[in-house]
């Protein structure tokens, strides 16, 4: 038979459980990782990664005492989409079906050797200003020496002028 009692017991015992979801809910999002944040962001735009992938990626390799901001969770995500496109544009410009592990790690030897790339950034600069320096000698010992008395300079050039 049908007991009324049997049905109030039933809703109060979904109406805990739904509770206790939400609770859990609440948990999750107090945590800033939720299904629905990793694959959009506060401005409705979808994400390249999953959110709390790249949270997690980010924690392991900041100081246990940094907190991100959301700002931050966003554009990471962002820029590591933009570095996936920007690899994947490079290894299109091969000619062949099938990406080969070669030319991925050529695609990707900017972004994996940055620090040696800028090294020899600043060490061709120096030569650069070396060069500068004896150019810069040469034309004021060119200005000294070469200078004939009795004919007048027509027209300096702009090159060896000092500034």
């Amino acid at each position: 038979m049908y007991d009324e009692r049997e049905d109030e017991f039933n809703e109060e015992i979904n109406q805990e459980e739904t509770e206790e979801i939400i609770d859990s809910e609440e948990a999750v999002e107090s945590d800033e990782i939720t299904e629905e944040d990793s694959e959009i962001d506060e401005e409705g735009e979808s994400l390249p990664f999953a959110k709390a992938e790249v949270v997690r990626l980010m924690k392991q390799n900041l100081d246990r005492d940094k907190m991100i901001r959301e700002r931050v969770k966003v554009e990471m995500n962002k820029f590591l989409g933009e570095v996936l496109v920007k690899v994947c544009e490079q290894l299109n410009e091969y000619p062949y079906t099938t990406i080969e592990y070669e030319m991925l790690k050529e695609s990707i030897y900017p972004y994996q050797n940055i620090e040696r790339i800028n090294e020899e950034k600043k060490r061709i600069l120096m030569h650069l200003h070396a060069i500068k320096a004896d150019c810069d000698a040469l034309s004021m010992d060119v200005k000294k020496t070469l200078k004939l008395k009795d004919v007048h300079e027509e027209e300096k050039d702009p090159a060896f002028m000092d500034y």
